[in-house]
């Protein structure tokens, strides 16, 4: 009985730190744009695109789903030839703090 309580546990546990991984940063091109705005208060369009070797319309399509997640903040900036600034919303930072505790979580148990 204890054996199968340990094992019960255990997934529990497992399952907690699953739920701790965003679906929305979960995609290869999604975390690395959340990982790259965290450590910069903001880049453009064309520093993402060119930085991560996205097309636009992939990178388009990312930024909407990471605004829809209200994970980024868009926003014009300049005049003449405006570019688009994107950095991190606080909800943004507190979800890759979450998700990376969760990965945390999921490597110390799997070493």
């Amino acid at each position: 009985m204890k054996q199968r309580n340990d094992k019960v546990t255990a997934l529990a546990a497992e399952a907690r730190a699953f739920g701790k991984i965003d679906p929305v940063i979960h995609t290869k091109a999604r975390l690395a744009m959340v990982s790259v705005l965290a450590v910069n208060k903001s880049l453009n369009f064309t520093e993402i695109r060119d930085g991560l070797g996205l097309t636009d319309g992939n990178l388009a399509a990312h930024l909407k789903a990471l605004k829809a997640g209200k994970l980024i903040r868009l926003q014009k900036v300049g005049k003449d030839r405006p570019l688009t600034a994107i950095s991190l919303t606080p909800a943004g930072r507190v979800a890759f703090k979450k998700y990376l505790g969760g990965l945390e979580q999921i490597v110390r148990r799997h070493r």
